[in-house]
């Protein structure tokens, strides 16, 4: 069976699947032979996030002021591909998180104070990144968000509770959106004024931070946890871009979210494909293996069809993004059909499995895991589904 990601895209350059060839062979040391042990203890190194920047990964899509690379977007969606194929979720949702989402708001809108204090030490992997917007009652409804930071001097004082955050366990900073208030005053907006949502960076080591493991059954390796902050005092300048201004910038920079997790889950199925066709031709029944028989055969090309389907969408949502940070539809369906397409590869290749489907343990059933969950980040599938409805028809009517 052909590699799904060899395809040729009108986008890719040499250059590109040169850069290909680097990174898989950096996750075929680096990444691979240690991942299930990651995965096991639901946390990833420090030793591998060095590794990562020392192959300039963390910074692809940053720029070279605070040691970013400075490349073409492409090269991060090359990446991205490779991230998923490598196989662990757990790896794949932290690094993406780590450098494409949690630090994207420090590269486009964090002052120059903040991106050298913060965004540099992430690009070199010696701080780690993690993003805390989701809260018990909110989760892409930001109409609900409860965080608050009142003024005290120079300081905010935070009170949050954040819920299911990627790389909780281990991140040394929280990009965190709060509503933002005044302490002396009390004045408070209302809680369903978007206008009023700040993004602020709270340390880990801060007084305050409480960070409680969660037991989630997805992305063990991305140390997902619970985080309470409980009368924190955060400096002033730890506000990203302007106070009051975090709704518009989360709404910017969730699509690039989307886009990576889009992309990451067309290599996340792309490795399902392949290892499930290795398992296929080994497997013998009847005088044959699974892999010659040809209601097996059709079903894995049907499924290869569906990740080349959302592998080309996925380019052109990059393609898309690369010329309008803006391109709301493009990465909204990106995502929705990657991450359904990922979802619906794991679930076919674990029945294609038999009973070793069912073994728990087995790498088939943490794929399987994995990839449902991407069904419901950065936005699940039926919210990506209102905004291309939106989008494509009733802005149109």
């Amino acid at each position: 069976m052909t590699d799904p990601l060899s395809s040729p895209s009108p986008h890719l350059t040499p250059r590109h699947e040169e850069f290909r060839a680097s990174v898989r062979t950096f996750f075929r040391k680096e990444v691979v032979p240690y991942a299930a042990e990651w995965e096991r203890r639901r946390a990833m190194p420090r030793s591998a996030w060095h590794a990562f920047a020392a192959e300039g990964l963390l910074g692809l899509n940053h720029p070279v002021s605070v040691g970013g690379s400075g490349l073409d977007f492409f090269h991060s969606v090359v990446f991205l591909e490779e991230l998923g194929r490598a196989g662990f979720g757990g790896v794949r949702f932290a690094v993406a998180l780590h450098a494409y989402m949690g630090t994207s708001y420090l590269a486009t809108n964090g002052s120059p104070e903040l991106q050298q204090r913060y965004l540099r030490p992430a690009v070199a992997g010696d701080l780690i990144a993690a993003l805390a917007i989701t809260e018990p009652q909110a989760g892409s409804d930001l109409s609900r968000l409860e965080a608050t930071a009142v003024e005290d001097g120079d300081h905010l004082v935070v009170d949050a509770e954040k819920r299911f955050i990627v790389n909780g366990g281990f991140a040394d900073f929280f990009v965190t959106a709060v509503r933002t208030g005044d302490r002396r005053t009390g004045e408070r907006q209302p809680r369903s004024n978007q206008g009023n949502v700040s993004l602020v960076v709270v340390d880990r080591a801060a007084e305050g931070v409480h960070v409680l493991p969660n037991d989630s059954i997805a992305w063990r390796a991305s140390g997902m946890a619970d985080i309470s902050i409980r009368g924190v005092r955060v400096p002033r300048e730890n506000v990203i871009g302007r106070r009051n201004s975090g709704f518009v910038q989360i709404m910017k920079n969730m699509q690039l979210e989307r886009l990576a997790a889009g992309i990451s889950a067309v290599g996340d199925a792309a490795n399902c494909l392949d290892t499930t066709w290795r398992y296929l031709k080994n497997r013998a029944m009847f005088e044959s293996t699974l892999s010659a028989k040809q209601a097996v055969r059709h079903r894995m090309a049907d499924l290869l069809t569906e990740v080349e389907a959302a592998r080309q969408l996925a380019h052109h949502a990059a393609w898309s993004y690369a010329r309008d940070p803006l391109s709301i539809t493009a990465c909204s369906m990106a995502k929705l059909k990657a991450t359904e397409v990922a979802r619906t590869v794991a679930e076919e290749c674990r029945h294609l499995h038999g009973s070793e489907g069912f073994r728990e343990g087995a790498p088939i059933v943490q794929t399987v895991h994995d990839a449902q969950a991407a069904t419901v980040a950065a936005g699940a599938s039926e919210v990506m589904r209102d905004i291309v409805v939106q989008s494509g028809y009733e802005e149109l009517s």
